[in-house]
């Protein structure tokens, strides 16, 4: 039963920024941009809230800190993000040539700044873990239920998965979600009809790095104690997440949960001995979440297309 346990605290702790940085992706695909820098602004986004930890960590402890922290990555992730919808709706420049290179921008920033920043002259910002509580009130004293998810748990958890939530009603619910939507499948019937399309897909852009700015934050905080330039690709594997649920996010709510626990077994093999018997050397292991992303593209490509129009450039003088 403990190794349940821990197989389930580890896979919630792996989907939780899968969840919130896919969540991203859908708005800003929904509106009709592709941001293929989700990685570059997971990076920023976890680098200047742990420098703000690291720095902070003397003076205040506990949620405070990671309060102040989560809504520090969620402004860097905007501020970037503003880089791409620049190039990307203003500029019409090609939008996976300025996400790419918005990716390779940020750990080479991220690298340098920490050197220059740091007295000691590393690019690794390490931080004190005083964020896990140890059991929900009420809530952990569930049986069962308790142990899986309300005992050495995060607030980022609960935090993702009331994002899904308001990320349902916003774009299904709401007036702003149906024109972000409809700009991003028949951006000129919405000009049409006066929906700003430039606006509406700045929104969705500036959302989508808010989301994955806060998703680099809540990728370290439950799995390390330090930042060292970068999120193992996660930014990547969000982009499969979002395209294996479909751009809906239930879909992408189960795509998450399903590529966590490949990355669980993946980094917990060890402590399963089913897993742990076979022999089957570390490598293998480390790239099975990968391997699974692959598989499952592979098998669903077909029946995991975009909405019509979404990604394309729009052109107000043209109709």
């Amino acid at each position: 039963m403990d190794i349940l346990f821990l197989i389930v605290q580890q896979t919630m702790f792996f989907s939780i920024p899968l969840l919130i940085v896919a969540l991203g992706g859908v708005f800003t695909e929904r509106g009709g941009v592709t941001n293929i820098a989700l990685d570059g602004i997971m990076i920023m986004g976890a680098f200047t809230s742990i420098l703000f930890i690291n720095k902070m960590q003397d003076k205040m402890s506990g949620q405070l800190l990671l309060i102040m922290a989560i809504l520090i990555a969620i402004v860097t992730g905007i501020i970037f993000s503003l880089l791409l919808a620049y190039s990307a709706i203003n500029m019409k420049a090609d939008q996976i040539i300025g996400g790419t290179a918005l990716n390779m921008f940020a750990p080479a920033f991220a690298i340098y700044a920490a050197r220059m920043i740091q007295t000691n002259g590393v690019q690794q910002i390490t931080f004190d873990n005083t964020f896990r509580i140890p059991s929900v009130p009420i809530l952990g004293d569930i049986p069962i239920l308790g142990d899986l998810l309300f005992k050495n748990c995060y607030i980022t958890t609960y935090i993702g998965l009331a994002i899904l939530v308001i990320a349902i009603i916003v774009l299904y619910k709401t007036k702003f979600g149906l024109r972000l939507r409809a700009c991003g499948e028949h951006p000129h019937a919405a000009d049409s009809v006066g929906i700003n399309v430039y606006k509406m897909r700045y929104a969705g852009v500036l959302i989508s790095g808010g989301l994955a700015g806060l998703g680099g934050l809540v990728f370290v905080i439950p799995t390390s104690t330090n930042f060292n330039a970068t999120v193992s690709g996660y930014g990547f594997l969000a982009l499969a997440v979002m395209i294996f649920g479909q751009w809906k996010p239930l879909k992408v709510l189960f795509a998450a949960f399903f590529f966590g626990l490949m990355k669980t077994i993946a980094s917990a093999y060890s402590v399963i001995p089913l897993l742990s018997s076979l022999n089957i050397p570390s490598d293998v292991y480390k790239m099975i979440p990968f391997m699974a992303t692959l598989i499952v593209l592979a098998f669903t490509s077909k029946s995991s297309q975009a909405p019509r129009a979404v990604a394309k450039p729009y052109d107000k003088g043209s109709r």
